[in-house]
């Protein structure tokens, strides 16, 4: 079994617990991989996070921004969340469980191949034959015009499944995941989604005419025709980024990979609470 690590940067709690889950892992018999950052705060041999594509587990230690983080890396691997943040839609472990919660997951996999997981949507984004491509977005995709506010923006025209939602000048267009309903498009007025719902969510960034937040089948095809701006940015997770010269159409869908997120189920409405 090969594990990887990922702790929140700059988080002398997350490094700390870093050292201890790779203890436990040594203890164990279990290779460990650890991210460069954290390798270098408790002195250990660093590995590249796009590399953990190769680990049967990750473990990510920090909240829900190092759990992307450790997931664009992971790619299709089980990501198993320790929370140290205030929320924690995907990070569901507390502190003081998770040596105990990489254990069990640890003892899962000798006894049947595999760790416990479930698969999360993801969101794809592409431009025709454009030759660039993003790492699907486990919260969102964003089509955003080069800059926000009075005056900016770009002229947009958006379908599902070829038929016309919206049109007119917006500062950018959204498609959130049902995990990602509680990050920006939060921020920006959309509705919340339980992780259970089959669909993403469709949302205009301060619309000239907005129509109201959609929620759309996860096997729906969303196409946002950029156009009148010098440039465009697509951003997914609001990490990688292309920028895109108008007039061009992006396309947004269900990725075929999914994310996997391991250990115990996160309860969706006691982490909204901490929302308040």
């Amino acid at each position: 079994m090969l594990v990887g690590i990922v702790a929140q940067r700059g988080n002398a709690r997350a490094a700390y617990l870093a050292a201890d889950v790779r203890e436990l892992l040594r203890d164990e018999g279990v290779s460990a991989r650890v991210d460069e950052a954290t390798a270098a705060d408790i002195d250990v041999e660093g590995w590249a996070v796009d590399s953990f594509d190769a680990c049967d587990l990750v473990v990510s230690i920090g909240g829900d921004g190092t759990f992307l983080f450790a997931a664009r890396g992971a790619d299709g691997t089980p990501v198993l969340g320790v929370n140290l943040g205030e929320v924690g839609f995907l990070a569901p472990v507390s502190p003081d469980d998770a040596v105990d919660a990489v254990a069990r997951e640890v003892e899962r996999f000798r006894e049947t191949g595999s760790v416990r997981a479930r698969d999360v949507p993801r969101i794809t984004a592409s431009a025709g034959d454009a030759e660039w491509s993003l790492t699907p977005a486990l919260n969102e995709v964003v089509v955003l015009g080069s800059q926000r506010g009075h005056g900016q923006g770009v002229n947009v025209e958006v379908r599902v499944d070829e038929s016309l939602y919206a049109s007119g000048r917006a500062d950018g267009v959204l498609l959130a995941t049902p995990a990602g309903s509680t990050a920006y498009n939060l921020s920006e007025g959309g509705p919340l989604v339980t992780p259970a719902m089959d669909g993403f969510v469709l949302n205009q960034l301060c619309a000239d005419d907005a129509m109201p937040p959609l929620v759309v089948g996860s096997e729906s095809e969303v196409s946002v025709r950029v156009a009148d701006a010098e440039s465009v940015v697509v951003t997914s997770d609001g990490a990688d980024r292309v920028e895109v010269d108008p007039p061009s159409v992006v396309t947004l869908e269900r990725a075929d990979v999914p994310a996997r997120v391991a250990g115990p189920d996160t309860d969706f409405f006691k982490a909204l609470n901490k929302l308040e």
